[in-house]
């Protein structure tokens, strides 16, 4: 437990320092990149949203497929 507490502390002072580090998105904005870097996001959570969908829907045939044997 204490080092599960520790790992939560040290996580925190690290999201601060990360946090007060506002600079880069400001130079990706002002050069317009900042676009490109949430389409490149936008793109990877609806391919990984597709991929647990269609795992999801193979695995509900899988499993209905099982229980009529």
């Amino acid at each position: 437990m204490k080092k599960f507490v520790l790992f939560i502390v040290i996580q925190i002072i690290v999201l601060q320092g990360i946090a007060a580090q506002s600079g880069g998105g400001d130079f990706l904005r002002s050069v317009g990149k900042i676009y490109s870097v949430v389409a490149v996001i936008a793109v990877i959570f609806i391919g990984i949203f597709i991929f647990l969908f269609r795992l999801d829907r193979k695995l509900t045939k899988l499993e209905n497929h099982i229980k009529n044997e």
